[in-house]
């Protein structure tokens, strides 16, 4: 009797990003259209072959100095998306998210390479990396640049969700046990800090789909609901409920709750009618 032959083990060849295939055929048509730039877009994009690759070369181009170079900046990207390929899916994800949200832009170029709410974002997935390795000083290093380049300040230990916008970028301030979940948005000037000297847990925790609009101030250790939207210029001192909006200062509830999604809308209106009471 004839031994019945193995079937064939059938195995998944992963396709190619779509994303990444947008980026590539936007770094094309700009080196058509901008001679100039053709070679910058070879060095970060057209020479790579992964969103990875590409993503390591323009974290350490940008973050790479004399104390630290950027072929070292590349070493660490690299090992940290190897280790953990979660940090290049949330930066698609966070691209994702740009492109969903900015009305802006024209394509993912943009973002990818001018934005610098998203490069110092993903600087600060390497450097949170690094932070939970226990090479703290290698992390804070990266801290510092990122502040100093793009004047986005997040503390390394801080913990961030996937498909983030942080638009505009300039002055976010996120303390070290501050939690932001996925697909929130933050505008400029946004800060998450403590209410004083104290030590431990002392940073606020910001839920789902969450808008904090330009200038908002969530200070200490307090709690944002799920799809709840703080007005710019805001300063929340105490938890605000999933699905409400606060404005003021201090901080009021004026629309509560509701079934929006304002990290995704992007919409920065108030309700017309205020509710009389402080939070």
């Amino acid at each position: 009797m004839a031994t019945p032959r193995p079937e064939p083990r059938l195995e998944a060849v992963p396709e190619a990003s779509d994303l990444w295939a947008q980026l590539r055929r936007a770094a094309e048509q700009a080196s058509r259209d901008e001679p100039d730039l053709a070679s910058q877009m070879n060095a970060v994009i057209l020479s790579h072959g992964n969103l990875g690759a590409a993503l390591s070369f323009q974290i350490a181009r940008k973050l790479g100095d004399a104390e630290l170079g950027a072929m070292t900046v590349r070493e660490v990207c690299l090992a940290a998306f190897e280790v953990d390929p979660g940090i290049v899916a949330a930066a698609e994800a966070d691209l994702q998210a740009v492109e969903e949200r900015d009305p802006a832009i024209r394509s993912l170029l943009q973002p990818f390479l001018y934005f610098k709410g998203f490069q110092a974002l993903q600087g600060w997935r390497v450097a949170h990396w690094l932070w939970l390795e226990g090479r703290e000083t290698l992390a804070l290093h990266f801290q510092s640049r990122i502040s100093e380049l793009f004047q986005v300040d997040i503390h390394p230990g801080a913990q961030m969700g996937s498909g983030l916008f942080l638009d505009h970028g300039t002055g976010i301030v996120i303390g070290e046990t501050a939690v932001v979940g996925d697909e929130v948005s933050m505008l400029h000037a946004v800060t998450l800090g403590g209410t004083g000297a104290g030590r431990g847990d002392r940073h606020p925790k910001i839920g789902k789909g969450v808008l904090l609009g330009a200038g908002a101030k969530v200070l200490g250790n307090i709690v944002v609901g799920d799809y709840a939207k703080v007005a710019s210029g805001s300063v929340v001192l105490k938890p605000v409920p999933a699905g409400c909006t606060v404005a003021g200062v201090p901080a009021r509830l004026v629309n509560c709750p509701t079934d929006a999604t304002p990290a995704r809308t992007m919409d920065h209106t108030l309700a017309d009618i205020v509710y009389d009471f402080v939070i």
